[in-house]
């Protein structure tokens, strides 16, 4: 290593020794330029030097394992069977893509720089002359980068990208929950819900406000049976008997059908007709939850009855299913699992307490995400209403078992009881903010219905007189604005929506064809839509606006209604490219068939 000026080849001789498996000269340079591989291996300065090199120069390479090429599930990864991105460019979800192709056993990928890079860098720091010693060396720094350093790197770098990857997945995930989550309710309405079925026809569950159970049945207005008539009938009768405001469909095999049918039924009254996103319902009617809810139903009743509490108020049944379950995530079975339901769990927490819970309506899996509840005193809030009667004020809810001061302090603020005498029970307003508009009221010679209802007398309140060292102008601007409406509801007014008539199948999609939509999953690749034709449409990044987009996250949002044009039809993959350009860009205009744009994939 120090390539001094000497014989090499005569001083190996001395090294000979066939006991020790050292029979030539060549097997005693072999042997030293093994030490010399392994002394640059373990050098830490060398070693991160390189994984910066690595970090910042590597190319992520994919390709088709060939014995694999004309496997049916080869092409869902037809994107990546000749890829190459740099890694300072490659998105999460191409990782996670490819990842995912190389662990189902068709692709093969790589995360290396171009060998030069490396070997360069290390014979600059390594190599001193030019004799025989500097020339073995140069072996040894090649084989010690290609056998012991290269694959140490790759390594650390792949798993860099992929936590990378997982960290952008899991954000992805948490703001689409969100929007999910914080979906616009339509309200306490008496509903009949409609799980569309084809052979086993459709089941029915027809709800109170509350969302109580009050009857179920099965009708068959669809193909094969196609009992129309006899469907119709069923269902007057139960809009007349129930006085049925609403009818949710879920949106899955038939729904659109389904949808149709009730749409053509001339009720005596007004009825509301919407297709509702079932996403998750299955998984809550074979959960341990719906069992007891309702033990003496099958799966499909309880599916039923989800999709109908679930147009009433999201957030409410949402709560009871699991997050994964519920199709708004990118690659979420990829990513590590534990950091997920972390964050998934934060943001139902923060959707709950930004809504806040009526505590005599609540569901225990509800009331269970309200902060300072635990899922035992969850349970015994609804086993004390239900042995008790309902709650008449925040106070009351001291004496349930297990809320203790502490509790009471960090829960009462999120729980509501809407038809309190005291006003301040229905609102945001925390309990221990009771006694400043107590004292708001009294400055201004009001009651305190008086004072909240009155915007004259709340304008009149200098909130500067009233901050203290424990309670800053922004509590009392809060303590205010909650006054106006005493606990209203952050989430937006609900609003009707239908799809285009006579669009029920992908057959019936033609390019150009613009359609309404509702977005059903936001990734870092575009925005998936709902068109109503039983498998949603991708937007692509670079058709989501006129202008550049390099977040779809501040462009659009789940459950936003838009306007599409249909760009692109794919049967082969069962994909549909979408535009939300005015003037869209279209890949082949000659042809209806083609691809969908990089990335995009089945919302599932």
């Amino acid at each position: 290593m120090k390539q001094g000026n000497f014989d090499l080849f005569k001083e190996a001789e001395a090294f000979i020794n066939e006991e020790k498996g050292v029979a030539s000269v060549e097997d005693a340079l072999s042997g030293a330029r093994d030490i010399i591989a392994e002394i640059i291996n373990e050098n830490s300065f060398v070693r991160e030097r390189l994984r910066r090199i690595f970090r910042e120069k590597s190319i992520v390479s994919s390709k088709l394992v060939k014995s694999k090429e004309n496997e049916k599930d080869a092409s869902k990864f037809r994107d990546y069977f000749e890829w190459q991105e740099p890694i300072s460019n490659i998105p999460g979800h191409r990782i996670l893509a490819i990842r995912r192709g190389a662990e189902n056993g068709f692709l093969t990928y790589h995360v290396q720089p171009e060998e030069g890079l490396a070997i360069d860098y290390l014979e600059n720091k390594y190599i001193k002359g030019t004799g025989a010693s500097a020339k073995q060396l140069e072996q040894a720094i090649r084989d010690s980068n290609k056998r012991l350093l290269s694959p140490s790197m790759e390594t650390d770098v792949r798993l860099e990208t992929k936590k990378r990857a997982d960290t952008e997945a899991i954000h992805v995930f948490s703001e689409n929950l969100r929007e999910l989550l914080l979906a616009s309710p339509m309200g306490q309405k008496s509903t009949i819900a409609l799980d569309p079925g084809l052979r086993t026809g459709c089941k029915l569950a027809v709800l109170d406000p509350q969302g109580v159970l009050l009857h179920n049945d099965t009708i068959y207005p669809l193909l094969p049976k196609n009992d129309v008539a006899a469907a119709e009938k069923k269902l007057r009768a139960l809009v007349k008997k129930y006085r049925i405001e609403a009818i949710a469909v879920g949106n899955g095999t038939g729904g659109r059908e389904a949808t149709a049918f009730c749409k053509g039924i001339k009720f005596d009254t007004p009825v509301t007709i919407v297709m509702v996103n079932e996403s998750g319902a299955s998984v809550y009617s074979a959960s341990e939850i719906a069992r007891e809810e309702f033990p003496d139903y099958d799966l499909t009743v309880r599916g039923a009855v989800s999709i109908g509490r679930r147009l009433m108020d999201p957030l409410a049944e949402l709560v009871k299913i699991d997050p994964k379950s519920i199709g708004v995530g990118q690659y979420q079975h990829d990513v590590d699992q534990k950091a997920l339901k972390k964050s998934l769990d934060d943001v139902v927490v923060s959707c709950v307490n930004a809504v806040g819970v009526e505590v005599n309506t609540a569901s225990k899996q509800l009331l269970s995400y309200v902060s300072g509840l635990s899922t035992r005193l969850a349970e015994n809030l609804v086993k004390y209403r239900s042995e008790n009667g309902p709650f008449n004020s925040r106070t009351d809810l001291k004496v349930v078992p297990g809320m203790g001061p502490k509790t009471y302090e960090q829960a009462a603020g999120f729980l509501r009881i809407s038809d309190a005498a005291n006003l301040l029970d229905r609102s945001a307003v925390h309990p221990e903010s009771y006694g400043i508009v107590e004292q708001m009221a009294k400055e201004v010679g009001a009651t305190v219905e008086g004072f909240m209802k009155d915007a004259g007398l709340r304008s009149k309140i200098n909130l500067d007189s009233y901050i203290t060292d424990e309670v800053g102008l922004p509590t009392l601007n809060d303590i205010m604005d909650e006054l106006v409406k005493p606990g209203r509801d952050p989430r937006k007014e609900f609003e009707l929506f239908s799809f285009t008539e006579g669009i029920n199948t992908v057959d019936d999609l033609t390019i150009g064809l613009k359609l309404p939509g509702v977005i059903t999953n936001v990734t870092n690749f575009g925005a998936f839509v709902d068109i109503g034709v039983h498998q949603d449409g991708l937007v692509h990044i670079s058709q989501l606006s006129d202008h550049f987009v390099s977040n779809p996250h501040k462009e659009v949002k789940v459950n936003r209604k838009v306007e599409v044009t249909v760009v692109e039809i794919d049967k082969e993959r069962n994909r549909i490219g979408l535009s939300m350009k005015k003037d869209p860009d279209f890949p082949d205009k000659s042809r209806t068939g083609g691809t969908a744009p990089r990335g995009g994939r089945k919302s599932t």
